[in-house]
């Protein structure tokens, strides 16, 4: 049974006293919703006051990257255990916007992931291809090569524990979003890989999202898919209106 999961990345937006005026907003919009779990991602210096809103609700706290060593002398970085005291549960890990301008290689997706579950936070584990690697017909090379990677070395007991999100670079934040049945046929491939590398038991029961101009339009025929599990929202959760709308409309699709 895989409960559906919403998370929204509020990116490099909004200031501490947006972040409350949002989080509040969200809070009031999806207070009674409990069969659909939802997750914000505010940027790491709102995560203390939007804890304070969120706190003991059904809107769970995510974070946005993470460094994978406890603590040392790596000026601007922030580690699992500071996360954790902050209240985070989640954190995203690999997403596209750090591999593209940041450089991130499959090998420290997987450090940051191994950290975050060794701290006994949930990784949101991001894969996908770009849009020349899908016209050149690489898009499940891509995608099994990031998938094994990033989950290298990662035991079966916590993969219990990750959330994975493939979103096609090309769909993020421009408007086109993959199809319903391109983006079904991506996420069955991966769970196929989960199966090879784990078992089918496994596959079943991790969760996968897409993300890549995710709308309150557009999310219910993703989510109908068999292997679409939610959505890592970008843009559409910087408005609370917005943001609620997506949740509301997958209520008829919250358990796989």
């Amino acid at each position: 049974m895989r409960k559906v999961i919403i998370a929204g990345n509020w990116k490099m937006n909004k200031n501490i006293s947006e972040s409350i005026d949002l989080a509040n907003g969200i809070q009031r919009s999806v207070y009674d919703i409990d069969s659909i779990e939802i997750v914000v991602c505010p940027p790491h210096t709102s995560l203390s006051d939007v804890r304070e809103i969120v706190g003991v609700t059904n809107v769970k706290l995510g974070a946005q990257d993470v460094y994978w060593a406890p603590e040392g002398a790596f000026t601007g970085e922030i580690s699992c255990g500071m996360l954790k005291s902050v209240g985070c549960e989640y954190v995203i890990v690999g997403h596209s916007e750090r591999r593209q301008f940041f450089g991130e290689t499959n090998e420290i997706v997987n450090k940051k992931a191994k950290a975050v579950l060794g701290s006994g936070l949930k990784p949101i584990v991001c894969v996908g291809e770009k849009l020349d690697e899908r016209k050149a017909g690489k898009a499940f090379q891509v995608v099994k090569d990031h998938v094994e990677n990033s989950l290298a070395g990662i035991t079966r007991q916590d993969m219990l524990n990750v959330v994975l999100a493939y979103e096609p670079v090309w769909a993020i934040g421009t408007g086109v979003n993959a199809t319903k049945e391109q983006a079904q046929e991506i996420h069955k491939y991966i769970r196929e890989l989960l199966t090879k590398m784990f078992d089918a038991d496994l596959a079943d029961s991790v969760r996968i999202q897409y993300g890549g101009s995710v709308k309150p339009d557009n999310i219910a025929e993703l989510v109908s898919e068999p292997d679409v599990d939610g959505a890592l929202v970008g843009g559409a959760s910087l408005n609370a209106d917005s943001f609620a709308a997506i949740v509301k409309n997958c209520l008829k699709y919250t358990v796989k």
